[in-house]
Parts: C-alpha cells; structure tokens; sequence
C-alpha cells in the first residue's frame, strides 16, 4: 500500500487542534486523511480527489476511525467555490502532489513505464485527454515543448523525432512501445544513469492532468480560505511545482519592495502570510519509502 510521505512532518506542521477544520486537497487513499482524523475528534476533514477508486478505497478507511469528513468528488482546482458553499472556516489546508502508489501500480491505469498498459495516465477517468491522444496527436513542436518545460528532458528534440517516426507507421498504444521508442532515441550513456522514459512519462503526465495548472490555481485559492492563525502544508515532488509553491508563498509573505523605505509600514499593508519553512525527508524514511527522495514539504502561515 502507498506510504504516505513526509506524514509525521504534515501533521506536526498543520497545528491541529480537536476541533480543527482540515482541507485535505489530495485523498488519494487516505494516508494523510486518516492521521489528520484521529487528531480532530471535534473538528471536521473536507477531502477532495477525482479518482473513484481512490474515494471508494479511502471512505471505507477513514469511516473506520470516525465519521466527521466529506469526501468531494471534485478536482482541488475547485477548492475556493466547494468550500464557500459550505461555509466553511479552515484551519489547516494540506497538497500532496505525489502520485499515489496504487495509480502507478495498477497496469491499466498506464502511468508505468515498466508493465504494458494502454497509454492513459488520466487521474480522472472520465476526462477525454488520455496520453494516448497527446504522443499520437499533438504536433512536433508541442511534444517537444511539453518535454521540455514539464519534463526538463535534454534530449526532447530527439526523443519526439523518434515518436514521429513510429507514429508515421502506426499509432503508438501502450506504454512500453512509447518507453522502447525513448531508449532507442538517447545516447546509450543516458540509458544506463536512470531510466530514460522516467522525464518523458512525467511530463506527458503533467499534460494530461493540467497538473501545474491546476495545481497554481488551487494554491491561490487555499490562501483566500486559510484562516488567521491557520497553515497550509505542500508536499511537491519536482522541481517545477516546488518553484511555484516558493513563488506564491514568497509573494504573499514579503513586503512590496515600493514600500520598504517607509519608516513605518502600515498594519494593512503588512504580510498577510509568513513562511515556517522547507522539511526534506529523513534518512530513515528515504530508507523504507524509495518514493520520498524528491520530496519536500513547504508551510506557510497566515499571521494576520
């Protein structure tokens, strides 16, 4: 079962209380959830995924320990409008980024580069973007666009080359003729440092699910919802969605530079945020959980 990372870290971060108000925007299966549950006997846990198994799965874990959170069946862009309407004032707001162990275990859901599976990697089922459309589809410069901004690939150029090649023959289905086509278009040395299709499967990924989208957006709206006092943690996994977080969490945590000569800066001009910090994971937890070694947690706290 997927190991939920940085979880000692979030939960300590998060200052809950037994009656707090916790978003977890990220259920996945519910590793954070259901230690966030057992802490607010009083309080109350919104949860959002889009994943039905992953909802299935989760309500059956978290009803286990109590019955005070709601699972919205939404994606975390919507985050702003499901809680007003709820009215709902939060204490703690918490992103996962990571992608859940059980979606890139299960062969069919096509994530993996090391089992056969129809290309998919949609988070959502229901939504009509698969992988599949994206490598068989999009033109040569935008492959090579999305390789190299969501990828950071090197060698995107020669790598798209090769997808054009197979697709002029026939489509490319699954995930392991798009994974053969990688390795048979980068130099031998790249093939043997880690496996070559690791950036390309991360970046079609990201395009499929809007990720770094969605995940800007929804990230702006959980500072709008964050009460004073209240926190919100953020585990990324890359450096592109960690270079997003900073920024948003650096501008809303720093004096506007025209106003710094002031003497006095008045109350309401004031940071509404400051930053608690950065936690990497422990050797002991990079230890039992290989999955952790990208990851980093970032807290930011509304002050006023």
């Amino acid at each position: 079962m997927h190991k939920s990372v940085l979880l000692e870290e979030c939960i300590e971060n998060l200052n809950l209380k037994d009656n707090s108000i916790i978003v977890d925007c990220t259920l996945g299966y519910g590793g954070h959830s259901s230690e966030i549950l057992t802490k607010i006997p009083n309080g109350y846990l919104y949860a959002f995924d889009q994943d039905k198994e992953a909802i299935k799965y989760s309500y059956d874990r978290l009803s286990k320990i109590r019955d005070n959170f709601e699972i919205i069946n939404t994606n975390f862009e919507n985050v702003e409008k499901e809680m007003n309407l709820r009215n709902a004032e939060v204490d703690g707001i918490l992103y996962d980024l990571g992608v859940s162990s059980p979606q890139l275990d299960i062969d069919e859901r096509g994530f993996s580069f090391h089992s056969c599976a129809r290309l998919d990697m949609r988070m959502d089922i229901t939504s009509k973007l698969s992988a599949y459309e994206v490598v068989n589809n999009y033109s040569e410069k935008e492959l090579v666009n999305i390789l190299y901004k969501y990828g950071e690939e090197k060698y995107a150029s020669s790598i798209v080359k090769g997808i054009i090649k197979a697709r002029e023959i026939k489509p490319i289905e699954t995930t392991l003729d798009l994974a053969e086509i990688i390795k048979n278009n980068v130099p031998l040395k790249y093939r043997r440092e880690k496996h070559p299709a690791r950036k390309t499967f991360q970046a079609i990924r990201i395009e499929v699910n809007r990720e770094l989208d969605v995940f800007e957006s929804s990230l702006k709206q959980a500072l709008n919802l964050i009460k004073v006092g209240g926190r919100i943690c953020v585990i990324t996994f890359h450096s592109l969605e960690d270079k997003i977080c900073k920024e948003i969490f650096k501008s809303v945590s720093t004096v506007d530079p025209n106003l710094k000569n002031l003497p006095i800066i008045p109350e309401e001009l004031q940071p509404k945020f400051k930053i608690i910090g950065s936690i990497k994971p422990s050797k002991q937890e990079l230890e039992i959980n290989n999955r952790a070694r990208s990851a980093k947690l970032r807290i930011i706290e509304r002050v006023r």
